[in-house]
């Protein structure tokens, strides 16, 4: 994943694309989870117990994915990823499609990429507009910002760095199996994000832009979505993410008193981190409100988890209290 300050002039190009492409009717949706932060503690203790999050079982999801080796595109841990998060998906009842498409690196490497996209049904109205959760699947080539420049050639796990965000959603996702909410769910693992370089903003996130300009089901379009970006971290802070904040404020207003009344302020303190370069902004760009949970520390002068693109981004680094507090604090908010 790309971590940037973007410059001014980047910022408001981004956002000038995603507010033209917004419609109305979905940013006066989006009004309507200002309410979340009048909710009563009380009734999001009772959303809670519809269906609660477990994080063993998300650790499990986890480990899965570390267990075939790191996800690197045109590898056969990749290959064999990808047939079990299908197979998982609809294990839960969730409609998949596959989108296989062969990407161009920065590099000239021609990726086989492949976008993974799901639906879990709503117990009521399918027609109405869907909440997308998402997180990339696929894993950095080269641990490049690791201490030992020995290992810059050599691929990184990415426990943290992808197969969080697919755990946390893996079990988001049995949990609705379970008990679906009202609207349906839409989830996408979205591959190629990783294979980029410094310098160079538009060699990262090729899945999704892939996604965006090759839409699975023709006219469509979320409410909103939220993507899941190294969330399983020991120690992991989520502040909220200027690109986030200028695209849906009420999610993300939601999303943070959820959290707080659950008492997981610790994880998400309200503060603004930084303006992020990841998967969510190709969504924005494409008229899509969105929001990205990801682990960032302001007071760090590199302000990510200190074993990103490192090769020590295994199981050693994953707390099971993060993924509670990520996963419990959606599935409520989901919920509610």
């Amino acid at each position: 994943m790309f971590r940037k300050i973007l410059s001014s002039g980047i910022f408001l190009a981004i956002l000038c694309v995603g507010c033209s492409n917004s419609s109305n009717k979905v940013r006066e949706n989006l009004s309507q989870w200002a309410d979340a932060e009048s909710a009563s503690p009380s009734d999001v203790a009772t959303g809670a117990t519809l269906g609660d999050f477990d994080s063993d079982s998300a650790y499990t999801y986890l480990a899965k994915q570390v267990e075939f080796g790191p996800r690197v595109p045109n590898t056969d841990a990749h290959r064999q990823t990808g047939d079990w998060l299908v197979g998982e998906l609809e294990r839960h009842g969730a409609r998949v499609i596959e989108q296989k498409a062969q990407l161009k690196a920065f590099d000239g490497t021609i990726l086989n990429a492949r976008n993974i996209f799901a639906r879990i049904k709503g117990k009521n109205d399918e027609s109405t507009q869907p909440i997308l959760l998402l997180a990339h699947w696929d894993c950095r080539p080269w641990a490049d910002k690791d201490p030992d420049p020995e290992n810059h050639t050599k691929p990184v796990d990415g426990a943290n760095d992808g197969a969080s965000g697919v755990a946390v959603i893996l079990e988001i996702a049995r949990q609705l199996s379970i008990d679906p909410t009202d609207r349906p769910i839409d989830i996408l693992f979205v591959d190629a994000e990783d294979w980029g370089t410094d310098g160079d903003e538009d060699s990262w996130a090729l899945g999704t832009a892939y996604f965006v300009n090759n839409l699975p089901v023709k006219g469509y379009a979320p409410q909103a979505a939220i993507l899941l970006d190294m969330v399983g971290g020991e120690g992991a802070t989520f502040c909220r993410e200027y690109f986030s904040e200028r695209s849906a404020p009420y999610l993300a207003d939601a999303i943070w008193q959820t959290a707080k009344r659950l008492g997981h302020g610790s994880f998400f303190p309200n503060r603004m981190g930084s303006a992020i370069l990841d998967d969510h902004v190709q969504l924005i760009k494409a008229g899509i409100p969105a929001i990205d949970i990801v682990e960032y520390h302001p007071e760090d002068d590199q302000g990510f988890n200190p074993r990103w693109h490192t090769i020590s981004d295994n199981l050693d680094g994953i707390s099971k209290s993060t993924l509670q507090a990520v996963g419990s604090t959606l599935i409520t908010f989901l919920r509610q």
